[in-house]
C-alpha cells in the first residue's frame, strides 16, 4: 500500500456527526443525512469529503469493538461564519499523519487498517498520536466499486 507523511496544517470543516462503535456502525445513517444538506454550506473550500473519527485517547490500547467514538462526515471552510442549522463546526488540528492510499471497495477498508495497526506502525518508528483520524474522499471516491480510491491519514509523533 502506498504511504506518504504530511505535514497538515490545521483545517476548518462543518459537519454532522454521531457517536457509533465499530459493532453498531452508523456510517451510512451519518453520510445519508449529510450528503444532502452539503449544498447548504456556502463557503466549501473545493470537492473533498472528510470522514473523521475522534477517539478516546486509550482507544486503540486495548481494543474493543463495542467502545463508543464519534464520527464526523464534514467538507473544509474558509471560516465558521455561517454554519447550516443542524450542522457544527470541527478543527481538525494540525500535526504529522501516516497517509496511506486505499483502493478497492468501502467494505474492505478494514483489511488496511489492521495492516496499518498491526505491521505498518509497529515497525514505523512512529507512535499513534491522539488527534482525529480521518478519510479523505475526493474524485476517484466511488463507495463499493473496486476501483474505488481514497486516502486513510491516521495521527503519528516519532517514537
Amino acid at each position: 500500500m502506498e504511504r506518504r507523511m504530511e505535514s497538515l496544517a490545521g483545517k476548518k470543516l462543518v459537519g454532522k456527526r454521531l457517536k457509533m462503535t465499530f459493532a453498531e456502525n452508523r456510517t451510512f445513517e451519518l453520510w445519508s443525512n449529510f450528503m444532502p444538506r452539503r449544498k447548504e454550506i456556502k463557503n466549501k473550500i473545493g470537492t473533498m469529503l472528510y470522514s473523521i473519527q475522534v477517539y478516546k485517547p486509550s482507544f486503540f490500547n486495548d481494543f474493543n469493538p463495542t467502545a463508543e467514538f464519534e464520527k464526523w462526515a464534514a467538507v473544509e471552510v474558509t471560516d465558521f461564519d455561517d454554519v447550516p442549522g443542524g450542522m457544527e463546526p470541527f478543527i481538525l488540528p494540525a500535526g504529522l499523519y501516516a497517509v496511506f492510499l486505499y483502493q478497492g471497495a468501502a467494505s474492505g477498508a478494514a483489511t488496511a487498517f489492521r495492516y496499518i495497526f498491526g505491521t505498518w506502525l509497529p515497525d514505523s518508528g512512529y507512535l499513534l498520536d491522539d488527534r482525529p483520524h480521518f478519510e479523505i474522499l475526493g474524485e476517484k471516491y466511488k463507495n463499493e466499486d473496486p476501483g474505488s480510491e481514497e486516502e486513510l491519514w491516521i495521527p503519528v509523533k516519532r517514537k
